[in-house]
């Protein structure tokens, strides 16, 4: 299995980046025998030029993925930082590098690897002192000698004072230091920062790829897969939780359903707020796991006994915790509804289609009413340019979200907007 089994439907992609891989190891493969030259030589080796990462070739030193969400950016650049520390004898006899069965490539994908680090955040802006953290960190020599790998998932999320941070670093690059930066699109990162990174940009795989995907890899039944890859947009990551969690299908379930339930005002109110409750719901089954695994790897590391109170001058660090823990929960809320709101989005385009004569939608298996039932029975009851003022109406709502507006009055807005049509 090579390390870019898992990027589905970017061919394009994974042929630059296994060609860049190929230069780099090259680059490598010269400089490890320059050193061993001039090792025998006795003189010095010069690294001069090493932070140009293999000038001329198509390797560089930082890289921007980007991409609509689900498209796989992530998942791209921890199979390249992968096939960077990739050590298959393979390599020798003119194979790629990104094998996927060696200890470089082996520990890269899970997350073990000494010279990669994935940063992600799980709140909802990564600050200048973090940045500062993992500047530092790339200044750090490869131990394996290989390269010293950054891939940054959330680089939309870095604030101002953050990102200037990074500039710097991505300017004046560490010898052997690879930045894999990710975001939505190049308008979500600095126009500085992009600059300086090649891009990358990466589209919405097909269904039928994603379906085959969540079968081959993860044993789901074709047709369940199918569906589901078809219900998210072809997003990875939520068709596989939708196949897999039939919590998460019985909430989709009771979004497509609030179409139905907003011909009146008091619907309209009532809709909203299952809404919220909804999405606080699948934020909280999301956090209660990771929340008491992380207190209590904490309280371990702190010295703290089951059922005794933690050792003196160990509460701030607590308190730290939950802080964070508590931000990380408003994000994961906001990300939720932002999930349920695209769903939404996603029936009045089903809606659209439907009146507008296209093939008919292939909904998620769910109990009761089913997706099509609803679909059908909004579209007759309406006309197109009604079905584009309710999707308008849902992009208001995000956009709303996104400034920080109350989401209660948000999403009540919203649903007397679909209302009314």
């Amino acid at each position: 299995m090579a390390v870019w089994d898992d990027l589905v439907g970017q061919d394009r992609v994974a042929s630059q980046l296994t060609a860049a891989a190929r230069d780099a190891d090259a680059y490598v493969t010269a400089h490890a025998r320059a050193g061993a030259d001039a090792a025998a030589a006795h003189v010095a080796v010069d690294t001069s030029a090493e932070s140009a990462v293999a000038a001329g070739s198509s390797m560089t030193h930082a890289w921007l993925f980007t991409g609509p969400p689900g498209s796989g950016r992530s998942t791209a650049a921890r199979a390249f930082a992968a096939a960077l520390q990739c050590v298959s004898p393979d390599r020798a006899l003119g194979g790629a590098p990104g094998c996927g069965f060696c200890d470089g490539c082996h520990t890269a994908l899970v997350g073990t690897h000494a010279d990669v680090d994935v940063v992600r955040t799980e709140q909802l802006t990564i600050g200048v002192k973090e940045t500062r953290e993992l500047v530092r960190r790339a200044q750090l020599s490869p131990a394996g000698g290989r390269w010293q790998v950054i891939v940054l998932e959330d680089a939309d999320r870095l604030t101002e004072g953050a990102g200037n941070v990074l500039l710097k670093a991505v300017e004046e690059p560490a010898p052997r230091t690879v930045w894999l930066l990710c975001a939505p699109s190049t308008e979500d990162v600095l126009p500085t920062i992009r600059s300086r990174c090649r891009h990358l940009g990466l589209r919405t795989p097909p269904g039928a790829a994603v379906a085959d995907l969540l079968a081959r890899r993860d044993g789901i039944d074709p047709a369940l897969a199918a569906a589901c890859a078809h219900a998210t947009g072809g997003h990875i990551g939520r068709a596989r939780r939708l196949a897999t969690d039939e919590r998460a299908r019985a909430r989709r379930t009771a979004v497509l359903r609030l179409p139905l339930r907003v011909d009146t005002v008091g619907g309209c109110l009532t809709a909203a707020q299952e809404l919220i409750d909804a999405a606080t719901e699948d934020a909280k089954q999301v956090a209660e796991e990771l929340d008491a695994r992380e207190t209590d790897d904490l309280r371990a590391a702190l010295g703290g006994a089951e059922g005794k109170r933690m050792p003196r001058g160990t509460a701030g660090a607590m308190k730290e915790l939950e802080d964070r823990q508590k931000r990380r929960a408003t994000r994961t809320q906001r990300d939720s509804l932002d999930l349920a709101l695209t769903d939404l989005a996603g029936f009045y385009r089903d809606v659209l289609a439907h009146q507008l004569g296209a093939a008919p939608v292939h909904p998620v298996p769910d109990q009761g009413l089913s997706a099509a039932e609803g679909v059908a029975r909004v579209a007759a009851g309406s006309r197109p340019e009604q079905t584009l003022r309710r999707m308008e109406a849902i992009l208001a709502c995000r956009e709303a979200l996104e400034r920080n507006v109350a989401p209660l009055l948000a999403v009540e807005a919203m649903t007397l907007a679909l209302r009314t049509g």
